[in-house]
């Protein structure tokens, strides 16, 4: 029996503690850590998320975060670090625009349609919004560009309107994230241009008569 045990401990695997690593042990230290993991996402990840990885305290992380933002604005380099979407993530800076889009697209141009822009700009201000009312602010049928919108993750179906059961479409994380928006209060001011919430029923109808 005790030989038994001895051979089990033998190929039992080590204990967690020492997989474990001190991040002051690595040259550049909690910061160079941080830019690791940041170089290997594909979405923002949380304060917390990344504490985990990296085993430190919270607190110190989001200091660090701010700290490698304002280091590399200081030293204007051509990417940034910037809190989008509840989550950190590394970007290019938008000074470099025609450069990386003229890399990326490479001569195609892969945007969205002004009508695709347009009907994304009602959903983004009056959401949750029902594809009618957004039809009757364009004065076009908008059956198309809803479904490419839904394609491309940029909106989603939030529920339904409870007198017409009509779905209503709001805008994505994804889409604050393309944006570099944390949340939907930091839209621009173009609501005052749009039609008054109340007013939309009379243009539908206006538009069926």
């Amino acid at each position: 029996m005790n030989d038994e045990h001895e051979s089990a401990d033998a190929v039992a695997p080590p204990p967690e503690d020492q997989l474990a690593f001190d991040v002051a042990d690595f040259p550049g230290g909690i910061h160079a850590a941080l830019e690791a993991v940041l170089m290997v996402v594909d979405e923002p990840v949380s304060v917390m998320a990344l504490a985990s990885a990296i085993e430190q305290p919270a607190a110190d992380v989001e200091a660090a975060l701010r700290e490698l933002e304002d280091g590399y604005a200081a030293q204007q380099r051509g990417f940034t670090l910037r809190q989008v979407g509840g989550g950190w993530r590394m970007y290019s800076r938008h000074e470099y625009a025609p450069v990386v889009e003229r890399f990326v697209l490479d001569g195609q141009q892969a945007r969205l349609t002004q009508a695709s822009l347009e009907t994304l700009a009602v959903i983004a201000y009056r959401q949750p919004v029902s594809r009618q009312r957004v039809a009757a602010v364009r004065g076009v049928n908008v059956d198309g560009v809803i479904r490419t919108l839904l394609s491309r993750g940029l909106i989603e179906e939030l529920g339904h309107d409870e007198e017409s059961t009509a779905i209503l479409y709001g805008t994505t994380s994804y889409f604050l994230e393309r944006l570099g928006l944390s949340d939907l209060d930091d839209l621009p001011a173009l609501a005052p241009y749009l039609p008054e919430v109340d007013l939309l029923d009379e243009i539908a109808e206006g538009g069926r008569s």
